[in-house]
C-alpha cells in the first residue's frame, strides 16, 4: 500500500468549497459492488442535501486532504437537529460526522489521516461525534479503528459514536 497519507496536506473547508463539499457527499454514498451507483442528483434529496447546504454556518468543522493541489477528500461535521436530523443522530449536542475520499485514492490512509486530524481540532468543542453507515460498508472497520462504537444496528446500517473526551 503505498503511503500517500504521509504526502497529504489538510487545510480547513470553507465556503468556497462547497462545490467540492457536494461531490464528496456523492461520493460519500456506499454503493456495494456490482451495484449501479445512483443518479448524481440524488445529493439534492432533503435527505443528503443537509449535510452540505449553506456550508459554513456556525457549528460546522471540516477540513480537505489535498495532493499536489488536488483535493481528494474531505471530512466534516455537522449539528442536524430539529427537522434536520441526520440518518446517525443521537442529541441536539451531538454532531455527525460525513467523510469521503475520491475512489482512486481510498485504502491509502487519507480517510484515517482526516479523521484523526479532525478529532484534534474539534476535541474541545464536542464531547463526541456520530454517524451512520452501512453494515457492508468497508469503512466500519476503519471506524471501529479509530474508536466509534456501535449503539443502534437495524440490520442494515449501523450508528455509531466516537467520544472524544
Amino acid at each position: 500500500m503505498p503511503l500517500i497519507a504521509q504526502n497529504i496536506q489538510i487545510r480547513p473547508l470553507s465556503k468556497n468549497d462547497e462545490p467540492f463539499l457536494r461531490e464528496m457527499l456523492y461520493h460519500a454514498i456506499f454503493v456495494p459492488e456490482g451495484a449501479q451507483p445512483p443518479p448524481r442528483d440524488v445529493i439534492r434529496n432533503p435527505e443528503l442535501s443537509r449535510y452540505v447546504n449553506d456550508w459554513g454556518q456556525p457549528g460546522d468543522d471540516g477540513y480537505v486532504a489535498v495532493i499536489r493541489d488536488k483535493p481528494v477528500g474531505a471530512v466534516w461535521i455537522r449539528l442536524l437537529t430539529g427537522n434536520d436530523k441526520g440518518y446517525g443522530y443521537v442529541d441536539d449536542e451531538t454532531p455527525e460526522l460525513s467523510i469521503a475520499i475520491l475512489p482512486e485514492y481510498r485504502g491509502q490512509g487519507i480517510g484515517n489521516a482526516l479523521i484523526t486530524y479532525l478529532f484534534t481540532e474539534i476535541y474541545e468543542r464536542h464531547p463526541a461525534v456520530c454517524l451512520s453507515v452501512s453494515e457492508e460498508n468497508p469503512a466500519c472497520r476503519l471506524y471501529r479503528r479509530l474508536g466509534f462504537e456501535e449503539i443502534q444496528n437495524d440490520g442494515t446500517s449501523v450508528k455509531m459514536i466516537r467520544k472524544l473526551i
